[in-house]
């Protein structure tokens, strides 16, 4: 019977995570619009073990933006809408299953890049700033909640939180939070 009743409120949580997405997406159509104003780009391995190279950039001119495209990474420092952002890469752990390490100190590895007025804000934690709401994809662990561009602000200028980056044109159109427990 115990398992019954787990079984069915699991199936609850995935038909309401599913249907929460739909509403998500017809009450945002500014999202679908917005998504559709970059070209879709190959997103990296969520949970890759190594930085993404990056031959295009030199880093010797200075902290400057990243080629278009998607970076696993997180945002450092945000000051007058500009953010700064380094690649991450997953330690696997010995005690735990892991966690997200930055380019060690020194390392020159860093952009920065405007963070545009219609950025595409995808939250694994939900909107509210206790973070305790998770609205993420269960299937590939990423943010599904479209959030503010001053929540992503707030948030992300705090703390370094792992996420898949998107820079087109020199701006940071979309930021999907990576889940990690």
């Amino acid at each position: 019977m115990r398992s019954l009743l787990a079984g069915g409120a699991a199936a609850a949580v995935v038909l309401t995570s599913g249907v929460a997405a739909q509403a998500a997406t017809a009450a945002h159509p500014a999202a679908v619009s917005a998504a559709a104003a970059w070209p879709k780009y190959q997103a990296p391995k969520t949970f890759g073990t190594s930085f993404q190279a990056d031959p295009k950039h030199d880093f010797t001119k200075g902290i400057h933006s990243r080629h278009d495209g998607i970076l696993r990474g997180w945002i450092t420092f945000v000051r007058g809408g500009v953010a700064e952002y380094a690649p991450i890469k997953w330690k696997k752990g010995t005690q735990t299953e892991g966690h997200f390490v930055g380019p060690s100190e020194g390392d020159a590895r860093a952009y920065a890049s405007p963070i545009a007025k219609n950025v595409v804000f995808l939250s694994a934690y939900g909107c509210k700033s206790s973070m305790t709401d998770l609205t993420v994809n269960r299937k590939n662990g990423l943010g599904s909640k479209r959030c503010s561009r001053s929540t992503l602000i707030k948030r992300h200028g705090g703390h370094r939180q792992p996420a898949l980056i998107t820079v087109y044109k020199g701006k940071i159109v979309q930021v999907q939070e990576i889940f990690t427990p």
